[in-house]
């Protein structure tokens, strides 16, 4: 037993301190990144935010709107053994299967996603736990199978666990453990790192082998999707925000839509997942307003990014990190008008 005396940092204990700049429009800022990722050697442009693979946000219809913006979806799980024309784009005539699409399983699906990698542009082990050798063993099994493919692998939330899971196969790692807005894993087992500090130091360890991650979960506005980026992100994971709008799947009652972790009741119940007394709901259930149409957000979201990097003068998202200093605060905003 140890106790660790560096405070670690969460998206609201800061704030990002403006400096002087010499963009004029928040039109100028360059919001897409180019990435050549470590093992597989192939390339991706776009914009960094991904929508999560919970039940009610990783849709189809979700996937459209997101490709729209040139954002990365990532299907939810049940989609995984489904048809996968449902994610793709183009004409009739000339489709391209998985474009901007993250398909990810657990452990024991990692022979189908072998099988199948062809049908989407990223593919990978998503786990609450990357701690495992299990994960570990997968990742390694699926590069040495898969020499090509782009592989994601998550969560982790420690330099250490990420430099082994890109040195076993991974590109690209998700970094997160107990943050998200309907995940109680950190009030369950008292386990979770502050996402801004974990963000920072498992980027510093991927960047310095060549890779990349992503922050998943903690993100309740587009100043905390800011100040991950800022912080060293690649790329970006959201499900709350997303929760609620037109595109996620569920139906709107009382003005309210379900939305639900993915280790929680509502999901076990779905998906029939067999009751163990060792295997506890690390999950929550709740209605959020219902919020119309989805671009509407994520325009909203593109749009604090882009006036984040007029503040600090960052000419494209790129250079954010490297343009953006922290301040340790004790209140980030004043909410005497609510909590917005």
């Amino acid at each position: 037993m140890r106790i660790e005396d560096d405070i670690k940092l969460d998206y609201s204990d800061v704030l990002i301190r403006p400096k002087r700049s010499t963009l004029t429009s928040r039109y100028d800022v360059l919001m897409t990144r180019r990435y050549t990722f470590y093992h597989s050697k192939k390339t991706w442009t776009g914009v960094p935010i991904m929508a999560s693979n919970m039940d009610t946000v990783g849709t189809p219809q979700m996937y459209e709107k997101m490709l729209e913006h040139e954002m990365i979806t990532c299907p939810a799980r049940h989609y995984l053994k489904k048809d996968a024309t449902m994610w793709r784009v183009g004409t009739t005539d000339n489709k391209m299967l998985g474009k901007n699409v993250c398909m990810m399983g657990g452990v024991d699906d990692t022979s189908h996603l072998i099988t199948h990698h062809l049908k989407w542009e990223f593919i990978g082990i998503d786990v609450a736990n990357g701690y495992t050798i299990s994960v570990v063993d997968s990742i390694r099994d699926m590069r040495e199978r898969l020499p090509d493919s782009t592989i994601v692998v998550g969560n982790v939330v420690t330099a250490d666990m990420t430099q082994e899971l890109i040195l076993a196969g991974a590109d690209i790692v998700k970094v997160g453990v107990g943050p998200g807005s309907v995940c109680t894993t950190r009030t369950k087992t008292g386990i979770g790192y502050p996402q801004l500090s974990a963000v920072m130091e498992c980027a510093d360890a991927a960047h310095g082998l060549g890779a990349h991650i992503i922050a998943d979960g903690g993100c309740n506005t587009s100043g905390d999707i800011v100040k991950a980026f800022a912080a060293g992100a690649d790329f970006v994971m959201i499900g709350g925000m997303l929760a609620g709008h037109d595109e996620c799947d569920g139906v709107v009652e009382n003005g309210k839509m379900k939305f639900y972790g993915m280790a929680s009741k509502s999901a076990m119940s779905r998906h029939n997942v067999p009751h163990r007394e060792y295997r506890g709901v690390e999950g929550k259930t709740v209605y959020v307003d219902h919020k119309g149409p989805v671009n509407d957000t994520l325009v909203d979201i593109l749009s604090g990014i882009r006036s984040a990097c007029t503040y600090v003068g960052a000419e494209k998202l790129k250079t954010l990190s490297k343009c953006a200093t922290f301040i340790r605060v004790n209140n980030t905003h004043n909410t005497i008008f609510g909590d917005e």
